[in-house]
């Protein structure tokens, strides 16, 4: 049997944790740059506030319903999520943390007693030792299980967040009571096409025709049904190594100068190439966009990405940077209030296994600068040496207005409890 343990609101809930006067009020979490709710507490919901929605277009619905509203505070919600797959991985060693606030679990050689027993005290170790709450579903297959967390969730006075698929029976309600847009791994593009073909419930999906899923689908698709129609085909998958690596940034304000946006790409690449070296890594391509503000209608919009395919494996700062500033002339126009703009580096590999080309190779005398320039980084605080093409007297900070104590994550946030005889 697989088990799936998500944690329920699990950035509003972090919050919540050093803050129990929060409990049962409404409390929402914030994107970068306090941008959009990205979390909502269960009170947050019942007053109508949408998921994505960008706060300002909320600002009245908050005042009026006193919602408490947390910049989102992303070191304090990796360590919660670290203590919380701790536990899980004391129960077994079959797990697959699927995102920072899901986890599956294979629970073997279990009854049905037995099963309920185990994951009712998963769920009260975690609470107890956590104070986060977490909906726990348990079926034969991994996408079943997704199904029965769902409904765990949805259904907490019946459930009590945890609910399990074991019959036949149980496996249709389940999937005639879930809407296909709802089904992990389906997507929204997928349900839209599937709606068109009159598909409209999990169960529908899964009395569809093998040959159409596989021909719009692809396997991937295949292999969703048939974990669906209670085959176990998805099995728990081993941590990969990552296949990217992207430093993307909203600015603090509209640039239309082309020496702007050229200053933060340089920026974003040189975090980029930090990240590499700090993995042992090298990249072999890059890929480089911006963007104007979507949300400004008034302005003209733009939006373009350049990709370059590098003659050698690099790590360097100065050749990743030199590269990214060849994609961003590409696709720079003036005329244009920018917002936006990412580097994304690809093709990753060790950094000790670097081919060596005929024509033109990587400076190896870069090698040990960059190595020079990580340990005086390390030593006197990040960013203190960089580029020249760099902004010297800044140092890029998110908005975060609402910012919560690093409660777990800083020495000096640290809660001081005081005792009394």
């Amino acid at each position: 049997m697989f088990a799936l343990v998500d944690c329920n609101n699990f950035y509003a809930s972090c919050e919540r944790v050093f803050r129990p006067d929060l409990n049962g009020k409404p409390v929402v979490v914030l994107s970068n740059n306090d941008g959009c709710v990205i979390s909502r507490s269960t009170e947050a919901k019942a007053i109508g506030i949408p998921m994505g929605i960008p706060a300002y277009q909320v600002e009245d619905l908050f005042k009026q319903h006193q919602v408490h509203i947390f910049s989102a505070n992303f070191p304090l919600y990796g360590d919660m999520s670290n203590r919380v797959m701790d536990i899980l991985g004391n129960f077994t060693p079959n797990m697959e943390i699927y995102s920072i606030d899901e986890a599956f679990l294979r629970l073997e050689g279990l009854n049905s007693e037995d099963l309920k027993r185990q994951v009712t005290v998963i769920y009260k170790k975690v609470y107890k030792w956590t104070n986060i709450p977490t909906s726990i579903g348990v079926a034969p297959t991994k996408a079943l299980s997704k199904v029965a967390a769902h409904i765990a969730k949805k259904f907490p006075k019946k459930t009590n967040y945890i609910y399990i698929i074991q019959t036949e029976e149980q496996r249709i309600k389940a999937l005639k009571w879930i809407k296909i847009e709802e089904v992990w791994g389906i997507g929204l593009r997928f349900a839209k096409r599937l709606k068109a073909e009159g598909i409209n419930t999990g169960y529908d999906f899964t009395q569809m025709s093998r040959h159409w899923v596989r021909k719009h689908m692809s396997v991937t698709g295949l292999r969703l049904q048939q974990d669906l129609q209670g085959i176990p085909t998805l099995d728990l998958e081993s941590v990969q190594a990552k296949k990217n690596i992207a430093t993307t940034r909203t600015f603090e304000k509209n640039y239309t100068n082309y020496d702007d946006v050229k200053e933060r790409v340089t920026t974003f690449a040189v975090a980029c190439a930090e990240k590499l070296r700090k993995q042992h890594s090298t990249c072999s391509s890059i890929t480089v966009f911006i963007s104007t503000n979507r949300e400004r209608k008034d302005l003209p919009q733009y939006r373009r990405s350049f990709y370059i395919q590098l003659p050698f494996a690099t790590h360097s700062n100065i050749e990743v940077a030199h590269f990214a500033v060849l994609a961003l002339e590409k696709i720079f126009k003036p005329g244009y209030y920018y917002k936006r703009a990412g580097v994304i580096v690809h093709e990753l590999a060790p950094d000790d296994s670097c081919q060596k080309s005929l024509f033109e190779n990587r400076d190896e005398k870069q090698i040990p600068l960059m190595q020079a320039i990580d340990k005086l980084n390390a030593t006197y605080g990040q960013q203190k040496v960089r580029l020249g093409s760099q902004d010297l007297d800044r140092i890029w900070k998110m908005k975060q207005e609402r910012l919560s104590p690093g409660y777990t994550t800083k020495i000096s946030d640290i809660i001081t409890v005081h005792c009394r005889e």
